[in-house]
């Protein structure tokens, strides 16, 4: 489920992405691997088990060592979250790579493309 659904999962993952990303912006977890990062989306299971981090990064070079940083700091997260939410266990924390800001860009380029290939008459 994603963090824009209704119900109590998409409360959880609202609050989770706003506290992970909090965390981060004032630098609370800090990492020499870690570029920077914007948290996009969170998924929580429905059981309240897991929960999936999306992230963006500004430069494609940060993206392998940002997810390897996040995640080995995973219980820094979880451990946080659980002073902050009142949840008798904290979903342990999942940090993907969300493509789909990366897959956009591709759509608007190729657009972009089309857009500027000069249109040849079709009855020549």
């Amino acid at each position: 489920m994603k963090s824009s659904s209704t119900g109590r999962s998409g409360r959880v993952a609202d609050v989770i992405q706003r506290e992970v990303a909090t965390l981060l912006q004032r630098k609370e977890f800090e990492h020499p691997d870690l570029g920077f990062v914007t948290i996009s989306m969170v998924e929580v299971s429905a059981d309240l088990s897991y929960a999936k981090v999306f992230i963006t990064t500004l430069n494609d070079e940060d993206i392998k060592p940002s997810l390897a940083a996040l995640n080995s700091g995973a219980g820094f997260f979880r451990t946080a979250l659980s002073k902050k939410m009142n949840l008798r266990q904290v979903p342990k924390l999942r940090f993907v790579y969300d493509e789909s800001v990366a897959r956009g860009n591709r759509i608007t380029a190729l657009f972009d493309k089309i857009k500027d290939t000069p249109e040849s008459d079709p009855e020549e």
